[in-house]
């Protein structure tokens, strides 16, 4: 048991006894004759007194010293014994966000029936919605993006300085070749391209790196875009002599903090060598400039890199805030199988703020106004077979009286038949942003006005509502019960 959990716990019991016999810590210190200093160190898990101190507490609080020097807790306080003992606080990041672990302590200490309530609570929550900690750990490192507008400058100058190293030109596509090159000739991998196949309970899988003998097992229907980004993650684990990672792409699980901190760092430098910034930040300014939105132009951005549309988007999240200021943005990808009346959303990041588009967790029915559902069921039912579907929206939120410049795109789900996915790029439009796009009136693009979900959707011509809008039917019930009983207060108040 760490030193530091039992100073916390003692001090956990301290102050609630002396709170449950009424005693201010002036009094405690005029009782045992301690400082009252001293005695503040105590509740604060700073210090742990010695046996006659102890002796005389006990002695003083009419408490028996067993109990004291006892790492058992109460029902009030057993949530927070159970944190502290399970170390999860020494896996939070802390550090990345500017909190000290003792600035967490002092505010348990100071208030351990309110943080004992909060946490009972958040476990229950947890429960409800099967949020496990894997589920902790990536909001972990979702914050942690945003908090950094998305932007790593340390990355980016690695990147810069492995691509002259190895005399990789970044203003050419980066092909798998030359990254897998670097893999077998510099970091003695052996790349497997058969392996995988042979195992049906793998198929959702597209790599795995066996640690021993430097194997990376890829699947052989994995393209080169895919290929490609696979290689420079694993090229960032060796250059940024990162150790403790993941194994498996997708994940399979994770046990701790790091491995998942260090798969963003990883993807982030991948991002980072196959779409360069300088490259980058110059055609999309390109773009920008432009009076009416070029949608070949902006598709041929898309293909000028050897990356998946998903790279790019999320490479946009990174770029945009940095170069161009444009810092409320969000990101969202979803999934889709075809015939089906559920979008889920599996993936999503708010910068500066928590904006109007965002995830559901109470099955409710996502707006089907919204241009990333709109270009999932195009995908899904084109005859053509395109591998690509892309649009562009402003999406006007009545409700929050706020609008979004959209972009999105879908695709097939390589590794699942009849799924899909599409990933969006929404930006913000105030006075910032009509500076930065010349194209925001252009009358091509579409208006819509959205909600979030159809429960809490006010919109009362939507043709494409899926389900009444429930919420919305609550909350103006409620006002109204509360408005008569109001009238009735003045009539007989």
């Amino acid at each position: 048991m760490e030193e530091e959990y039992i100073k916390l716990i003692f001090g956990l019991k301290l102050k609630q006894i002396r709170s449950d016999k009424n005693l201010s810590l002036y009094g405690l210190s005029k009782l045992t004759g301690l400082s009252k200093s001293y005695l503040n160190e105590i509740e604060k898990g700073k210090k742990y007194p010695k046996t006659d101190k102890i002796a005389l507490l006990s002695e003083k609080l009419d408490i028996p010293y067993d109990y004291l020097v006892s790492l058992k807790l109460d029902k009030n306080l057993a949530p927070i014994g159970e944190l502290l003992q399970s170390k999860v606080l020494k896996e939070i990041p802390f550090d990345l966000f500017g909190i000290k672990e003792s600035d967490l302590i002092d505010i348990v200490a100071d208030a351990p029936v309110k943080v004992t309530a909060f946490i009972s609570t958040i476990i229950e929550i947890a429960k409800h919605y099967n949020f496990g900690k894997e589920n902790f750990y990536l909001a972990a490192v979702r914050s942690h993006q945003e908090a950094n507008n998305n932007y790593f400058d340390d990355l980016e100058e690695k990147v810069i300085k492995f691509a002259g190293a190895y005399q990789i030109d970044l203003k050419q596509p980066v092909t798998s070749r030359e990254l897998e090159e670097i893999l077998i000739e510099e970091y003695n991998y052996t790349i497997n391209n058969k392996e995988l196949d042979k195992h049906n309970e793998l198929d959702s899988l597209r790599s795995v790196f066996i640690p021993k003998n430097k194997t990376l097992l890829l699947a052989s229907h994995t393209d080169d875009a895919q290929k490609a980004f696979i290689y420079a993650k694993e090229i960032a684990y060796n250059y940024l002599n990162i150790t403790d990672r993941l194994y498996t792409f997708s994940w399979i699980k994770f046990d701790n903090f790091d491995p998942v901190l260090n798969n963003f760092y990883a993807s982030y430098f991948a991002g980072a060598l196959i779409l360069p910034r300088e490259t980058f930040s110059g055609q999309i300014k390109h773009l920008f400039d432009k009076d009416k939105f070029d949608k070949n132009l902006f598709l041929k951005t898309i293909e000028s890199y050897n990356a998946s549309p998903e790279s790019f988007y999320q490479r946009l999240t990174n770029i945009l805030p940095k170069d161009f200021n444009i810092q409320n943005l969000f990101f969202l990808r979803f999934a889709y199988k075809k015939g089906s009346d559920k979008f889920t959303l599996t993936k999503e990041l708010h910068l500066t703020h928590h904006h109007s588009p965002h995830g559901n967790e109470t099955n409710e029915k996502y707006c089907r106004r919204w241009i990333s559902l709109k270009v999932l069921q195009e995908i899904s039912e084109n005859k053509s077979e395109q591998n690509h579907i892309f649009d562009v929206q402003v999406s006007h939120y009545p409700e929050d009286n706020v609008s979004y410049l959209i972009f999105s795109s879908a695709t097939k789900d390589p590794f699942k038949n009849n799924q899909y996915r599409s990933i969006s790029v929404g930006l913000e439009i105030n006075r910032q942003l009509k500076r930065k796009i010349a194209f925001l009136n252009d009358e091509k693009i579409q208006i819509k006005e959205v909600g979030v979900t159809c429960e809490r959707c006010a919109i009362t011509d939507c043709k494409e509502r899926k389900a009444p809008p429930l919420i919305i039917e609550g909350d103006i019930k409620n006002r109204k019960t509360e408005e008569v009983v109001l009238e009735l207060n003045k009539k007989f108040g």
